[in-house]
């Protein structure tokens, strides 16, 4: 063989080994990209899975009552000439308790929520004070009886008192006659409560166990309306909305509305707890009224159309009431909000069951 074709050949061969390197090397390459492909695919794979978990338990958070923003309760005037009132749908917990003269007075919880107008706002009643210490709430009233003013000062309440204000954290309008007009908001209340030093947080747990999966009462009985006779002169009536599953509230036979919206007011839960009331023998001789509430009472949890009774027990003015079943259990609450009546022992309610369709 020539020189010439050996030299040829050795090229040749050294060009196909080159050729076949390079080959191996792209080879190799692509092979080990297409594992870390692979195994990022597979993290994410695996990943996906928790993701979801993550967002569901973070969609089941109870959204009543959340956050650590301190409560703050607001007396709310409930005689007809301060119907209709601001603020009530966007409380959480609403409390109705009598008052003299046959009336009730509303008192109502806000956490967490901007509400621009809140009343008409009016005068403290001591036994308000009890269910304001066990939600651990800033106490708003607009004056307050002789017995109220006594017992903010034993207990060192956090009080926001109108008429001891600088005339800007409440206002009175025009289109309601005095004493029925005075109104506030939540960013004026917490303003105020700021500029006293109050404390502005609280990690107390909600009086009521709410829960995030929807509470249908099995047992009991049917409820499509709720009428509560408070006294001769109040009475409220609660009439069941089976489409948006809430509870339209009525009083003295007329529907309750939001003083600015016009909407009716509304309630997914209601309470009833049945204890006595009695008239206070003091100098003013205005037939102001006491509560016993210290002890355990009948009373009922009414909840998407149906109707349990329950045990409701306050062992201390400043201790949580406990709200249980037949049973001894804590009842379940459902995640919204709640109206809780605590009316006189004898108080005739009459919760109605649905009507029975006749056969045709």
């Amino acid at each position: 063989m020539s020189r010439k074709k050996a030299k040829t050949k050795k090229n040749g061969t050294k060009i196909m080994i080159i050729v076949l390197v390079i080959f191996i090397l792209g080879a190799g390459t692509l092979l080990g990209y297409q594992i870390m492909k692979d195994k990022e695919n597979q993290e994410t794979t695996v990943a996906e899975p928790n993701d979801v978990i993550t967002a569901e338990i973070e969609e089941k958070k109870v959204q009543i009552f959340q956050g650590e923003d301190r409560p703050i309760a607001v007396m709310i005037d409930n005689h007809s000439d301060a119907w209709p009132q601001a603020g009530l749908q966007k409380a959480y917990l609403v409390y109705e308790i009598i008052v003299e003269g046959g009336e009730t007075r509303l008192m109502a919880l806000f956490k967490g929520v901007d509400v621009e107008k809140i009343g008409p706002v009016r005068s403290a009643r001591h036994y308000f004070l009890d269910y304001a210490m066990e939600n651990d709430a800033i106490y708003t009233h607009f004056g307050e009886s002789p017995q109220a003013d006594s017992d903010i000062r034993k207990y060192t309440i956090n009080e926001i008192d109108g008429i001891a204000e600088d005339g800007t954290t409440f206002k009175r309008v025009k289109d309601k006659v005095s004493p029925h007009n005075a109104v506030t908001s939540t960013a004026k209340l917490i303003e105020s409560a700021k500029n006293k030093k109050f404390k502005m947080t609280s990690n107390q747990e909600s009086v009521l166990n709410y829960v995030t999966d929807e509470v249908n009462l099995q047992e009991g009985q049917g409820a499509v309306s709720v009428t509560i006779p408070h006294s001769d002169r109040q009475t409220v009536k609660y009439v069941y909305d089976e489409e948006n599953k809430v509870y339209q509230r009525y009083a003295r036979g007329k529907e309750q509305t939001d003083w600015d919206t016009k909407k009716t007011i509304t309630t997914k839960n209601i309470i009833l707890t049945f204890c006595d009331n009695y008239t206070l023998q003091d100098k003013e001789n205005k037939g102001r009224q006491g509560i016993k509430n210290i002890g355990t009472f009948d009373g009922y949890y009414i909840t998407n159309g149906k109707a349990i009774k329950i045990k409701c027990i306050k062992s201390d003015r400043e201790k949580q009431t406990v709200y249980q079943d037949l049973e001894g259990n804590e009842i379940k609450v459902n995640d919204g909000n709640t109206f809780v009546n605590i009316c006189p022992t004898n108080s005739k309610v009459i919760i109605e069951e649905p009507k029975v369709q006749e056969a045709e």
